[in-house]
């Protein structure tokens, strides 16, 4: 081994790690996540850590709007209550929001932990309960100094209390219960101590309004707890595709490593086989055409021509392989010239009639005239026809019938046409045939020789030259391979040229001499 394949080999081994320790995180991602998804209950899905966030994000965002609700409100009352009782409660008010904002931030920075996040929605409860009685106390001041309009303040500070702590708290329903209840109930048993008529009905429309907004409060947390939803899943789903990503990536790798292995192998055992077969052939078909003296045993000269048939077979298994592992590596290179397809195609018959006649089989062609040449590789051509040739008559019967045709496709290219009346393919098998050291059973049960490799070199040739393979056959009726060729690769004649039409005048005589004026017709 050398010092590069070493290092690519150690390359390859840290690849495989890493893409080994990615596969480990992103399979841990993807399982918690999926813990996620699932409640120890089983009817909802268990986001505390994530609705606590959203809550005290929530709740600091809107810090200062407070702040200034909570002055705005102390002023105010301060009209009725006079400095000393507003500032007091200004000051409860105002403490009591501080004091739930530093929570809302240290929970922010707090790692999740189950046992945190209970303390935490146990604590931001408490905070908002707290910063409802604080409400109450305000409203019950204004009741006992027998303001006047002390209702209508209280129904508007119960209104505004519920209104906006059921759009902040509504991820932790019991903390925007905990909020809003003791105002409702403030203001609904205000109004029932009264009596008056008009009384019971503001005191039915404050119920009323509580329910409206608690109503609301679950919608938005139901909406929140959708959206986690959608959002762990998307990550979920994010997570499975790089999962997947990953394999697919690590398979291709192993794909190249293993198609390079495999090439490297290949150019090995090419140069170590055909070193020997060169002797063998060669020194076989000595001995079997006696170039230096007649066998004093007849049979060895059978011997020594089964000795060069078997070499002759084993060069072009190998260069069988050979070939469908440069077209599968992508390295087959085309020598494009003009080539006229028909002739080809006669050739490839000539090569093969003794093997036809052997067998009694008829080789039918039928030729369009007339064809324009084809850019394309000869030498691939040619192995295309010779293969699907060959193929026909070693699977058609004693006495049996081939058909070559070529001529046009209806898109303006050419087609190749190779049909015999044998045993066919049944439909089932006929991916495996196509398939590299694929056979079918009929090819099994006459034990004829061949790799399988014949039919995957055509289809791969013919997808080099941009055309298009079809293989037709129906089980004891025969079968047919069409290959054709695109129109772009048709090379259409050029016109003739005549000698006749003068030349074009240069543009210094064009310029040199005045257009002539049309004849005026004679009246």
């Amino acid at each position: 081994m050398t010092a590069f394949d070493a290092r690519g080999d150690e390359y390859a081994a840290d690849a495989a790690r890493a893409a080994h320790e990615r596969r480990l995180r992103l399979t841990r991602s993807v399982r918690e996540t999926r813990d996620l998804l699932t409640s120890s209950g089983g009817f909802k899905p268990a986001f505390d850590h994530e609705l606590l966030r959203v809550y005290a994000e929530h709740r600091i965002g809107a810090g200062l709007a407070l702040f200034l609700l909570i002055s705005l409100v102390g002023i105010s009352s301060s009209l009725w209550t006079g400095g000393h009782a507003a500032v007091i409660w200004t000051l409860l008010a105002l403490t009591i929001h501080s004091m739930n904002m530093s929570a809302c931030r240290r929970f922010l920075a707090t790692p999740s932990d189950p046992a945190t996040c209970r303390r935490y929605r146990l604590m931001f409860t408490l905070f908002d309960f707290l910063f409802g009685i604080s409400w109450v106390i305000n409203i019950n001041i204004l009741v006992d100094l027998g303001v006047h309009g002390a209702g209508d303040f209280s129904l508007f500070a119960m209104l505004l209390v519920v209104a906006v702590f059921s759009m902040l708290a509504a991820s932790i329903p019991s903390a925007a219960y905990a909020a809003t209840m003791p105002v409702a109930g403030m203001v609904t048993l205000h109004y029932l101590l009264r009596g008056q008529p008009q009384d019971l009905v503001l005191a039915s429309l404050t119920v009323g309004a509580e329910a409206y907004f608690v109503m609301v409060a679950n919608r938005l947390h139901i909406a929140a707890l959708q959206a986690l939803e959608a959002r762990a899943q998307l990550d979920a789903l994010v997570g499975e595709l790089e999962q997947a990503k990953a394999k697919s990536d690590e398979t291709a790798r192993r794909a190249e490593a293993a198609n390079l292995a495999k090439s490297r192998f290949l150019a090995q055992m090419s140069h170590e086989l055909r070193t020997p077969l060169n002797a063998v052939l060669g020194f076989s078909e000595v001995m079997k055409s006696e170039i230096l003296g007649p066998h004093s045993v007849p049979t060895y000269k059978e011997y020594a021509g089964d000795i060069h048939s078997s070499g002759q077979h084993l060069l072009e298994l190998i260069n069988e392989v050979l070939d469908l592992s440069r077209i599968e590596a992508g390295r087959y290179e085309l020598n494009e010239e003009p080539i006229a397809l028909a002739h080809v195609a006669e050739d490839c018959h000539h090569l093969l009639k003794l093997r036809a006649t052997n067998k009694d089989i008829k080789i039918n062609e039928i030729y369009e005239g007339g064809l324009p040449k084809l850019w394309a590789d000869e030498r691939a051509v040619r192995q295309v026809c010779l293969n699907l040739l060959s193929n026909a008559i070693k699977y058609t019967q004693q006495g049996g019938e081939v058909w070559m045709k070529v001529g046009w496709t209806a898109s303006g290219g050419q087609y190749l046409s190779v049909r015999d009346n044998g045993a066919g393919i049944p439909e089932d098998e006929i991916p495996i045939v196509l398939s590299s050291f694929g056979q079918g059973s009929n090819a099994i049960k006459k034990a004829e020789e061949g790799a399988g490799l014949g039919l995957p070199i055509v289809k791969g040739l013919v997808d080099l030259h941009g055309g298009t393979f079809k293989l037709i056959s129906k089980l004891r009726e025969g079968t047919e391979v069409i290959v054709t060729f695109p129109a772009a690769r048709v090379m259409a004649a050029l016109p003739p040229v005549d000698e006749r039409t003068p030349l074009q005048p240069s543009m210094k005589d064009t310029t040199a001499q005045p257009a002539k004026q049309p004849p005026v017709s004679a009246k």
